[in-house]
């Protein structure tokens, strides 16, 4: 029998928390109480906001419902193990939507997570290799948890950083956020040491160190961190900065759902559509390689046309006549080896009347 009562309300709040609806009885049974003491276990967690539901019959039976705020939840062993080890293979990829939101979740699970089940989740993860695609880098989950972690909790974060030429450095920093462009982490951060603000690439921060020094943070020079790391990227020498001017045959909600954030937001733009419907225009700054940005375009399942930069043209033009010879399998470059087939594609990376200059591709 359970006599401690916050004790027995946690082990309610579990069995409660498997998706059944389970007898008063039943219930008395598990904790060891009678029916009358389950009926005021249930009033208190409904007074700590868990919706709990109750169905008329003989037994009286209880379920958890989903209510208008997310309440906490409680977890045994395995449902701990499996939710750090799942957060962890997502956290050292960006994500695009639910990338932040994974670090901080896992941040706060870490934190509180028993040795023993911290090293069942090492070594899960250390038995298991994920398939990645190449485009970002992979960052140690536990850097990420760490730089989360300060970033929450206003804590001085030191840490080594490698440069892109190599060039190893130790930093000092009141880190800010951490932003996701959807390859990449970065950390925007207030460098102590060179007494200005900083952005740093996640996987080229090593043995990130919590100081345990508490820091009011500082006002960020732009409105939003990621703002900030946009115009940090573009100032820098080897930085790529084209202005995009691209229009799309579909509607504006169709186009954000599929497009990254990193390449801005498009507006409505009638005269873009087609079937009665309205397109959209997206304008805006990249400091993308023109290659990953038309690769992105191409796959979002809509014609588009691309009126700027030249280069982002030249590429799509490029591209797409690669497409329409591996599409006939003519391997050469001279045009040759076409026939029924090619004049869609090819067509795909010509003139699309859509400006001067611009190129139409879907």
């Amino acid at each position: 029998m359970t006599t401690d009562t916050p004790a027995r309300l946690l082990q309610l709040l579990s069995l409660l928390q498997t998706p059944r609806e389970w007898p008063g009885g039943e219930l008395a049974g598990r904790l060891g109480v009678s029916r009358r003491t389950v009926r005021r276990d249930i009033d208190r967690l409904r007074e700590l906001g868990y919706p709990v539901q109750a169905s008329l019959g003989s037994d009286g039976g209880y379920r958890l419902v989903a209510g208008k705020a997310m309440p906490p939840l409680v977890l045994d062993d395995e449902e701990a193990v499996a939710i750090a080890v799942g957060l962890r293979a997502g956290a050292g990829h960006a994500l695009e939507g639910v990338d932040e939101a994974s670090v901080r979740a896992l941040a706060k699970l870490e934190q509180v997570l028993p040795a023993r089940l911290r090293h069942r989740v090492s070594t899960l993860q250390a038995a298991t290799t994920p398939l990645t695609s190449g485009d970002g880098a992979s960052i140690a989950p536990e850097t990420l948890t760490v730089i989360a972690s300060t970033v929450a909790g206003q804590e001085r974060l030191r840490f080594a950083y490698r440069a892109k030429d190599g060039t190893e450095s130790r930093r000092l920093t009141e880190p800010y956020r951490l932003v996701s462009t959807g390859r990449r982490w970065y950390l925007v951060a207030y460098d102590l040491d060179r007494e200005d603000w900083r952005t740093f690439r996640v996987d080229r921060v090593e043995d990130p160190f919590a100081t345990g020094a508490r820091f009011t943070p500082r006002e960020l020079p732009t409105g939003s961190a990621a703002e900030y790391l946009r115009r940090s990227i573009h100032r820098r020498p080897d930085a790529y900065d084209y202005e995009l001017d691209v229009t799309f045959e579909a509607p504006t909600e169709f186009v954000t759902t599929r497009l990254p954030t990193w390449l801005g937001t498009p507006v409505a733009n009638p005269t873009a559509g087609t079937d009665g419907e309205a397109g959209c225009r997206l304008r805006g700054t990249t400091g993308n390689p023109v290659e990953w940005v038309a690769m992105r375009l191409a796959t979002l399942g809509c014609e588009f046309s691309v009126q700027g930069p030249p280069e982002l043209i030249a590429c799509v033009t490029e591209l797409g006549g690669r497409l329409s010879r591996a599409a006939v399998g003519g391997g050469g470059t001279d045009g040759t080896g076409g026939g029924e087939g090619t004049a869609g594609l090819e067509s795909a990376s010509g003139n699309g009347g859509r400006g001067e200059g611009g190129r139409r591709a879907g």
